[in-house]
């Protein structure tokens, strides 16, 4: 029988003190916390939006140096991975994307073809190029370069140097020093992650939920209510947690694999089954778009129109994954034993990026469709709704409308189970002594954060809290910037110390 490891009693209670310190008086004073909030948030956005941007482009400059150079051939840990390419691809895509995909997928896109960027006219075949390319963009390589960081940073110390905690503050081993870790430096660092977490994937749960109630409502016609979404969570979190007990192996894999075959086949019948000619040349003209004017998308920063365009969606975004890099990092870290740095970085930008961009090309596509042929008004829809139901709406237009949309609610459901396991695996490693290769945290020390993932969204919910844990996840991405730093220059100092300089 394993032995049960022991948890690291500073981080685990520290960690829940403050989750139980921020919550409170946010639930007891949700309506005056929620300006000062988002007026914070505000003046980050356009005060420190451009250094997110010039994170985002020295990340991606960083890694291809890493890739290309000789650093890139060093195999972390193991003679040969743990995973299949297949079951990997699919864990770490499962958990870096979330069920929000599902969603933002069909309908980010109706929100640039009326407020498009650049000055373009709303409605107009200009709104319609950069509305197509900027959901792929904002989901695409830019947030798996930034997922790629702290992965590899994390895996090199873990495997290579043999740091036995599988931790953030891992990935500056050699700034922090010996057993750094657990100084007051290296348990700040694994806090602001451990927080920044739990409230993120608290407002995952607050995005997908509506849309499951919304989706069984339609199955059942039935009206969708508060109580419905209550049900919707209680089924996701013994989802995640019987997942998550049941470990990597057993539970978290073949729930991703389930996810990955469930989501490809819904994805094909709407290619199929719907405009397959249409979607298939508005994605491949959307590819070489968004291709040809990457780096003016990634380095715009409107300081002459200040629309507010930038700091309303490319800077959240980009906000939004520094936030979940490192929990994210610490998971992709642990399964990928066995593989190189050049393995893990350019399959995530390849996985992660394609995976997000099918779902854009063909759900965003055909409802893009819709709206152009007067199928179905899509905007409408969000402008006298929401997003949640403007989905289910989206979806009942196919043919077997009701049998879509019951594999949609499946696969919504699944994908909720398979970020919120990876979550609460990355939250129990944290707060873990030691971990060393093959090993995991408890069992009841990942239920235990199970548990938390799962109540957490249940209670800003029912108090109408979750715009404000929703900003206070970009406004603790802040120190996150400077983490991210410095995880690149502990990398390069180790690689140096281990293999000497990159010749020239």
């Amino acid at each position: 029988m394993m032995q049960e490891k022991k948890i690291d009693r500073v981080l685990f209670f520290s960690a829940v003190l403050i989750v139980l310190a921020v919550c409170t008086p946010l639930i007891v004073l949700a309506e005056r916390a929620e300006p000062y909030v988002s007026d914070l948030y505000d003046w980050i956005a356009a005060n420190l939006g451009v250094f997110y941007q010039l994170f985002g482009l020295a990340t991606i400059g960083f890694l291809g140096w890493l890739v290309c150079g000789r650093y890139g051939g060093i195999r972390l840990g193991g003679e040969r991975p743990d995973f299949s390419t297949f079951s990997w691809a699919g864990m770490l895509f499962c958990a870096g994307t979330g069920a929000s995909l599902l969603v933002w997928s069909g309908v980010e896109w109706a929100f640039y073809y009326d407020h498009p960027p650049y000055g373009a006219e709303p409605r107009s075949l200009e709104a319609i190029e950069w509305a197509s390319a900027y959901g792929p963009f904002h989901w695409g390589v830019t947030a798996w370069c930034l997922y790629a960081l702290p992965t590899v940073a994390i895996a090199y110390s873990f495997y290579v140097r043999d740091i036995p905690y599988l931790r953030t503050s891992t990935s500056l081993h050699e700034i922090l020093g010996p057993d750094g870790e657990n100084r007051w430096t290296g348990r700040m660092v694994d806090l602001a992650v451990m927080i920044a977490l739990v409230g993120g994937a608290g407002t995952s749960m607050g995005v997908i939920a509506p849309t499951i109630a919304a989706s069984i409502a339609r199955l059942l016609d039935i009206e969708t209510s508060f109580g419905l979404q209550l049900g919707v969570m209680a089924v996701c979190i013994g989802l995640f947690a019987l997942s998550v007990y049941k470990g990597i192996e057993k539970g978290i894999k073949r729930l991703s694999d389930l996810n990955v075959i469930l989501a490809l086949g819904l994805l094909a019948f709407i290619l199929l089954a719907g405009p397959a000619l249409f979607i298939l040349k508005s994605s491949v003209s959307t590819l070489g778009f968004m291709a040809e004017n990457f780096i003016r998308m990634m380095s715009w920063t409107d300081p002459v129109a200040n629309t507010g365009f930038v700091e309303s969606w490319s800077i959240f975004y980009w906000a939004w994954w520094i936030a979940f890099a490192p929990p994210i990092g610490i998971f992709v870290a642990r399964i990928s034993r066995g593989r190189t740095i050049r393995q893990v970085v350019l399959s995530m930008i390849a996985f992660g990026s394609l995976g997000c961009w099918i779902f854009y090309f063909i759900l965003g596509n055909y409802s893009m469709y819709l709206e152009l042929e007067n199928r179905m008004s899509v905007t409408e829809s969000l402008a006298q709704s929401d997003m949640y139901i403007t989905v289910v709406n989206v979806i009942s237009t196919l043919p077997l409308g009701g049998v879509a949309l019951g594999v949609f609610t499946v696969v919504s459901l699944i994908s909720v189970a398979t970020t919120y396991d990876s979550a609460s695996y990355t939250l129990a490693s944290t707060a873990t002594q030691k971990l060393r290769e093959g090993e995991n945290p408890s069992r009841w020390n990942r239920l235990f954060w199970a548990g938390v993932l799962g109540l957490l969204p249940v209670v800003m919910m029912a108090v109408g809290g979750l715009q404000i844990i929703r900003s206070g996840v970009l406004i603790a991405s802040v120190p996150l910037l400077a983490v991210g730093v410095a995880m690149a220059v502990s990398l390069t100092r180790s690689l140096q110390v281990d293999h000497g300089p990159r010749r020239r």
